[in-house]
């Protein structure tokens, strides 16, 4: 069942057209990894999905309905979630009192079921013996943690991850992709954009690469990775 579909998305800021026709189609349960040099309109995609800023033109559905002119709040409420790439928490408050919010707010639930369903995202991925600190406390590891746990506390179907494991050490990085493999397991469907490529590749169904705004090259991640033109513009690399 398609979850997503984007019908010729087009943004532009001024002359510079930062999404060009682009149109996608995510099924429910798939992870989809996006890959593009600096400045290829990735993170501008994810805000055009998340409805920070709106489309010039073509149009977004979500779960068979037409999000196009849909404000962000409702489109978290119908189920997208989203990390930041620079995270983003209440710093003074706690981590679970950022996790209540987010449940508040974004997933609309009693503050009873809130305190539940974040005491549940804590123990998830392993943020419950920091759950009394300040979120601005935390080590750039334990912020990325908390801004996928605040994402999951808004109870998502779609969950857009903006290179959540950059600035991770290995081992960090391979933790966060065991704590992905099991909220994909969990049906989770999620939208991936990073720069740790081996990360992506390890829990990837298929990877949508863009350059310039458009559309380079979409299907399996081993294809992709050998396809002629990604190796040139992504990786630097002549065939």
């Amino acid at each position: 069942m398609t979850l997503l579909a984007l019908h010729q998305v087009s943004k532009s800021f001024g002359a510079l057209k930062v999404t060009d026709d682009i149109s996608l189609s995510v099924t429910t349960g798939e992870v989809l990894g996006i890959l593009g040099p600096n400045g290829a309109g990735k993170t501008t995609l994810f805000n055009l999905i998340s409805g920070d800023i709106k489309v010039d033109a073509g149009e977004i559905e979500f779960n068979g309905r037409r999000i196009t002119t849909a404000p962000p709040f409702q489109r978290c409420r119908d189920g997208i979630g989203r990390s930041y790439q620079v995270p983003q928490p209440f710093g003074a408050m706690s981590v679970f009192e950022n996790l209540v919010t987010a449940a508040c707010f974004g997933a609309q639930v009693p503050e009873k079921e809130a305190w539940e369903i974040a005491w549940d995202v804590l123990q998830q991925t392993g943020l419950a013996r920091f759950a009394n600190q300040p979120a601005g406390g935390l080590t750039l590891l334990n912020r990325k943690r908390l801004e996928l746990a605040r994402a999951l506390s808004t109870r998502p179907r779609l969950l857009l991850l903006d290179e959540i494991a950059g600035g991770l050490t290995e081992h960090e990085a391979h933790e966060l992709v065991e704590e992905l493999k099991r909220i994909k397991n969990s049906g989770i469907t999620m939208i991936w954009i990073e720069h740790v490529v081996h990360a992506l590749l390890s829990i990837a169904d298929r990877l949508l690469v863009i350059n310039f705004g458009k559309t380079l090259c979409v299907g399996a991640p081993e294809a992709v990775m050998q396809d002629a033109e990604v190796r040139r513009v992504y990786m630097g690399l002549e065939a």
